[in-house]
């Protein structure tokens, strides 16, 4: 498996990985969440220009994952002021799934994290998602809190906080 992660630079990169988040969030929220909801999040959070803004104003970077060149994944990570580093967004191409990739996704993770000085990862997750939920489980997370977030709109977003330590 040619399996690369690497941080994302520039604006083009930013570009196709929005392209890929408005793909996998609409695969994946199915179910869990309204369209309209997806919709609306992937404007909000998940569109070329937030994602710049988070980047260049907001201290969050990129990282593109692909396989053998092939962009079927991202990671958004940020470092907090205290010993947290938290977990943005982990999100994998549905037909990329089950195969040991999230973990590997995870263990750069805990590695930017360890690298930035941190002590803790944490990271909320929809509360419907079990399949993600098992994943964090499994590498080690735990449901620490739970918070329901108004995001505008008249939406609002039922998460779990999870939390590992490095």
């Amino acid at each position: 498996m040619g399996l690369t992660i690497e941080k994302e630079t520039t604006a083009a990169e930013l570009l196709e990985t929005a392209a890929l988040a408005d793909e996998i969030w609409h695969e994946c929220f199915v179910g869990m969440i309204s369209d309209e909801q997806i919709d609306y999040m992937v404007e909000k959070f998940q569109s070329f220009y937030p994602m710049m803004k988070q980047v260049s104003e907001q201290g969050y970077s990129y990282f593109a994952v692909r396989e053998d060149g092939e962009l079927c994944g991202y990671i958004c990570v940020k470092p907090e002021a205290d010993e947290r580093f938290f977990l943005s967004k982990l999100y994998l191409r549905s037909e990329k799934r089950g195969r040991g990739i999230a973990s590997y996704m995870l263990e750069r993770v805990f590695e930017e994290g360890r690298k930035a000085g941190k002590k803790r990862v944490y990271l909320t997750v929809n509360k419907h998602n079990d399949r993600a939920i098992g994943v964090y489980k499994n590498t080690g997370f735990e449901v620490i809190d739970e918070a329901v977030t108004d995001i505008g709109s008249g939406f609002v977003m039922d998460d779990y906080i999870m939390s590992r330590e490095l």
